[in-house]
């Protein structure tokens, strides 16, 4: 193994966010090149998505946390992911990291002429439309009004800008309470599936019902992503605690009964 030579930059703390860009990019040239590290030359586009998904929900997780130390360190991981795929397309002469900046700059401004222009706007309901309707008329005619959405979103995601997308053309429940109508609707139809014992009806069903309660969701202006989220979170800690407090009597989790394991999770909740 050859001794590695120190590239390291000096005086970090000194340097403006512009030079540490600068910084970063040169490093990841580096990463790329002739006598880089064999890993970061063998990628490619495809090869990268899942490191993309994956740091995406760990800033998330960061996030949820409440924890700086590691959401500053997340972010920079996600970072690095945006100057990787630029590099690997910079590589194939296809558009280089400038050219995601300028877009992105360029875009910002356009979609924001209440702040960027004489434009005024009060409401954030304003602001909403707005941004619809100069994204409708930055992108080329697309067949459906859902020809935008990604099919690769996380499901209830999905499920949530549907409904979204639909309620542009007035195709959606009038009021919140209509929408939990709807749900308890699909939660019988799921019973009724379950009583025939049809698997593929069941699986029918129960789509249904996440699709309605994503728009429960989003009709009560909540992010069902983050509700599903917080009851893991919630059930994990308390599963946690049933261990430990298990544990702490020289025992496991297995060889409680059912009865027992109820009496002990009623207790953990309070």
């Amino acid at each position: 193994m050859k001794k590695a030579s120190s590239h390291f930059p000096i005086n970090l703390d000194q340097k403006s966010s512009a030079e540490l860009f600068e910084e970063l990019l040169q490093i990841m040239v580096r990463l790329r090149g002739p006598q880089g590290c064999p890993w970061d030359k063998k990628q490619n586009h495809i090869s990268l998505t899942r490191y993309l998904l994956e740091e995406c929900y760990e800033v998330l997780h960061a996030i949820e946390t409440g924890d700086e130390d590691e959401l500053k360190e997340e972010l920079g991981d996600l970072l690095l992911q945006v100057v990787f795929h630029a590099q690997i397309a910079k590589e194939a002469k296809q558009f280089e990291c400038r050219d995601v900046l300028q877009l992105l700059i360029e875009k910002l401004v356009r979609r924001h002429p209440h702040v960027f222009s004489e434009t005024k706007l009060e409401t954030e309901q304003e602001v909403r439309q707005q941004w619809e309707e100069i994204k409708s008329q930055e992108k080329p005619q697309q067949k459906s009004l859902l020809s935008g959405i990604p099919p690769k979103l996380p499901a209830l995601l999905w499920a949530y800008k549907l409904g979204s997308k639909a309620s542009h053309v007035g195709f959606d429940w009038e009021r919140a309470p209509d929408v939990l109508e709807k749900v308890e609707e699909e939660i019988q139809e799921l019973k009724e599936a379950i009583l025939q014992k049809n698997p593929e009806e069941m699986e029918m069903e129960l789509g249904d019902l996440f699709f309605s309660l994503a728009q429960l969701a989003r009709h009560y202006k909540l992010d069902p992503e983050r509700s599903l989220r917080l009851s893991c979170h919630k059930f994990t800690q308390r599963f946690q605690h049933m261990e430990e407090d298990v544990s702490k009597k020289g025992k496991s989790l297995k060889e409680l009964g059912v009865a027992e394991l109820e009496e002990l999770w009623e207790q953990v909740k309070k």
